[in-house]
């Protein structure tokens, strides 16, 4: 299920059968992490992750023709298995970001049976930042994403 708050916003919504422990655990370990965070056939080439509110993120997505492509963030908001707030805007300890393009809020609500209700938000700066993620194709990558964690979380 996807749906938008408003003209800057894009959301994925999933009830994944694992619990949030384990998925928080996908998001926040900086060796599971590039086991499912890039949609197929592009890969996670690295991962730097201090998990706290203001700690940093450095995540080298790879392209299958083996460009990378680097992107730093810090986190905002951190609320062990519940949820994960974090931003491009800063690359590191408050320093701005060249070009800040969105903030992301992901939370893993216990649905009941082992299952996690999962929701990942992108928030843009600009509708124009929305559109260009969108055609990137947020929705079948996040979406791909998000198949790709509930099979790493199920082998925990």
């Amino acid at each position: 299920m996807n749906a938008s708050a408003n003209d800057r916003e894009l959301m994925l919504t999933r009830i994944i059968d694992a619990p949030r422990e384990k998925l928080y655990r996908c998001w926040t370990d900086a060796e599971l992490l590039p086991k499912w965070f890039a949609p197929l056939p592009w890969t996670t080439a690295s991962a730097r992750l201090d998990v706290r509110a203001g700690g940093t993120s450095a995540i080298t997505m790879r392209s299958p023709e083996g460009v990378d492509f680097p992107s730093s963030g810090v986190y905002l908001e951190v609320v062990p298995n519940e949820r994960l707030v974090f931003t491009d805007a800063f690359t590191e300890a408050w320093l701005p970001s060249e070009k800040p393009f969105m903030a992301a809020t992901v939370t893993f609500e216990d649905a009941g049976g082992g299952k996690t209700k999962y929701t990942a938000i992108a928030r843009h700066w600009t509708v124009e930042d929305r559109e260009a993620h969108e055609k990137m194709g947020f929705h079948e990558g996040w979406g791909q994403c998000a198949d790709q964690l509930e099979a790493l979380a199920k082998t925990l």
